[in-house]
């Protein structure tokens, strides 16, 4: 997107933004809970022998680097879909400020808000309007859990529930814990798609309607004014977007592929940087299963909870005699964070001041 000004003034959200509940500071709350999680365990089930399974070899460096590739590759997805529905209206730089800025909030709040609220004030604050900005937000999140939708139920068939669901040896059942905390998951996407597909393609109108209902609740009635004219401009916006060719959504959907499908295959090459890894497909569905758990999770970006979900449903593709696993599993827990969690969290500490002082504390900017 062009950087040059026009006469139409970028418009402003309400003054009482969401974005002042984020701060760079919170970001230390999801990694004590995280890393207090990990030392817990750790501690309860310590065997030092369990340490000579992690060694950081060579091989276990250039392992640990081919899944920084894949999260660079899920970042890369995000970034280019985010053009595509704003018809490259923005750059390549201020769509990998956006993301890392809204993977940043998602890390620092509960994964059930996540940070998509936060994320039309970016979009809206890199140059779009609110409207077009809530817009493509929405979009995005569409995508994402359409992604989920559709491979949740295939991964079902085609790998079977017991497969993806019975533990360490375990029967299973429909009523077993982790399936219903997935299956919970689930239903909230489902629901989240529903109402977005009938607000895009069916009636933006009635869309507005909840957004005006849902902003009169105290806890929102702050940001009423923003809700009312951001449900203006989706109407006009999501009449764009039906206009939109099969090919646009198309494009949109493949570039959703590659992010999440790319951020699945971390694991994988984490375990190989330790042990001969088999059932690379299963591991790669237990993933996709693990993410829709997590969000149910009430803590910051599923610290703890992911840590824990971890280490006992990906237990059963870690090698090692029954007694380590515990301690080995939490270790290579800990890694995966190291590679899909804490970098947005380093990026967002630095990133968020320099741009809050840039869009807040400089002169406004103008609408591209």
């Amino acid at each position: 997107m062009s950087e040059e000004t026009n006469p139409i003034v970028n418009e402003e959200l309400p003054a009482e933004s969401p974005l002042k509940g984020v701060r760079a500071y919170k970001a230390l709350f999801p990694v004590l809970i995280g890393l207090g999680v990990v030392a817990f365990i750790f501690y309860r089930e310590f065997r030092p022998e369990a340490l000579s399974f992690v060694s950081w070899t060579p091989s276990v460096v250039l392992w640990f680097l081919v899944a920084l590739l894949f999260m660079f590759g899920r970042d890369l997805g995000y970034i280019w879909r985010i053009r595509i529905l704003s018809d490259k209206r923005l750059s390549f730089k201020q769509a990998f400020r956006i993301i890392m800025l809204w993977e940043f909030t998602s890390a620092i709040t509960p994964s059930a808000i996540g940070g998509t609220s936060v994320a039309i004030l970016y979009v809206n604050k890199e140059g779009l309007s609110v409207g077009r900005s809530s817009a493509v937000v929405m979009a995005t999140s569409f995508l994402d859990e359409l992604y989920f939708l559709i491979m949740f139920p295939l991964l079902l068939l085609i790998v079977g529930p017991s497969d993806l669901f019975a533990i360490g040896g375990e029967t299973f059942s429909w009523t077993s814990t982790l399936f219903l905390f997935a299956a919970l998951g689930y239903a909230i996407k489902a629901a989240y798609v529903a109402v977005l597909s009938y607000g895009f393609f069916v009636n933006p109108r009635g869309l507005k309607w909840v957004l005006l209902k849902l902003f009169k609740l105290p806890i929102l009635r702050r940001w009423k004014y923003g809700a009312h004219k951001a449900g203006t401009e989706i109407i006009q916006t999501s009449a764009e977007f039906r206009r939109k060719p099969f090919s646009y959504w198309l494009k949109a959907f493949w570039a959703t592929f590659l992010s999440w499908t790319s951020r699945y295959w971390v694991v994988n090459a984490i375990l190989l940087a330790f042990f001969v890894v088999h059932d690379h497909f299963l591991i790669f569905a237990r993933q996709l299963v693990m993410w829709i758990m997590m969000l149910v999770s009430p803590t910051p970006g599923g610290s703890g909870f992911a840590e824990y979900v971890f280490s006992r449903y990906l237990g059963d593709f870690i090698p090692v005699a029954p007694e380590n696993l515990a301690a080995v599993a939490i270790v290579l827990a800990l890694i995966w964070r190291l590679a899909t969690y804490y970098p947005y969290l380093i990026i967002g500490v630095f990133l968020l001041p320099k741009w809050m002082r840039k869009h807040f504390l400089s002169s406004k900017k103008v609408e591209a």
